[in-house]
């Protein structure tokens, strides 16, 4: 096994015990639980770093061009601001049993699909617009995903009390973060939308081709728009709109890599032949 794909396994497997720790925590009511499963990320983490800039140097190019490495670096960025956030607000530290669990299952699917050798982009494709586009999808997609993560715990807080749901925070404060992180992922995913219309443009020549990909990212953008303007100008808070995070999240990961696995579009990069 290549040493990319050894660090890439690693990873998915210290995400599983990351996984199965966060649930039965969940389950057992236990916050050692969490920690280990807090940490097992953390370590997950690093050799989930460590394959990205294997399979980058041996291309030169960031590997995100295929499906899998695309669904990699969602991941990537999807652990990186979990943790960010676990470290710097230590009292939600359940928030990884929606969290962790979703990028073990976006990993293990990955991994399934994943090339030895790292896809290379085509001259024609590549473009300055390209970085702002990935860091725009993945960093929304990270943002949103733990805006889920706390509407979640919003959710299992307003049905039980006593344990690990006493540390939490108060519910408003919950459902403050998840706003918050649903407006960042919001902005994200708007950036990934313009400079994927720039991106076109230099090579097709026209900003919007109604691509299956450009609709449905188009209309996940629209969905979180629809949550921001639910709470600001109509004023929603607390269990709606947690329930909201949750079906968007849905929402956002079947248009991010459902259609581009099913459907032959111009992002072809990310689709998976099925001959």
């Amino acid at each position: 096994m290549k040493p990319a794909l050894m660090f890439f396994w690693t990873a998915v497997s210290l995400y599983g015990v990351s996984t199965f720790s966060y649930i039965f925590g969940m389950i057992a009511k236990q916050d050692k639980l969490f920690t280990i499963g807090l940490y097992s990320a953390l370590l997950g983490f690093i050799p989930h770093v460590v394959t990205i800039a294997l399979r980058w140097s041996a291309t030169g190019i960031t590997p995100f061009i295929d499906i899998s490495e695309s669904l990699t670096l969602g991941s990537f960025m999807a652990v990186l601001i979990f943790l960010i956030f676990q470290f710097s607000t230590k009292r939600i530290r359940p928030l990884g049993v929606l969290v962790v669990p979703v990028v073990f299952v976006l990993m293990g699917w990955a991994g399934t699909i994943m090339k030895e050798v790292a896809a290379t982009i085509a001259p024609a494709l590549q473009s300055g617009w390209i970085w702002v586009h990935i860091v725009g999808a993945s960093a929304g997609f990270a943002s949103v995903l733990v805006a889920a993560g706390l509407g979640l715990l919003f959710l299992l807080k307003e049905k039980k009390s006593g344990g690990i749901y006493e540390k939490l925070p108060d519910l408003a404060t919950i459902d403050m973060y998840s706003y918050r992180f649903i407006a960042g992922g919001f902005i994200m995913y708007g950036l990934m939308i313009v400079s994927g219309c720039f991106w076109s443009n230099q090579v097709k020549g026209s900003y919007w081709g109604w691509d299956p990909v450009e609709v449905w990212s188009l209309v996940s953008w629209l969905m979180y728009g629809i949550y921001l303007h639910l709470r600001v100008t109509f004023g929603w808070r607390g269990k709606r709109l947690a329930w909201y995070a949750l079906i968007a999240l849905i929402v956002m990961i079947v248009s991010y890599w459902g259609i581009p696995f099913s459907v032959e579009t111009f992002h072809s990069g990310f689709r998976i032949d099925h001959n």
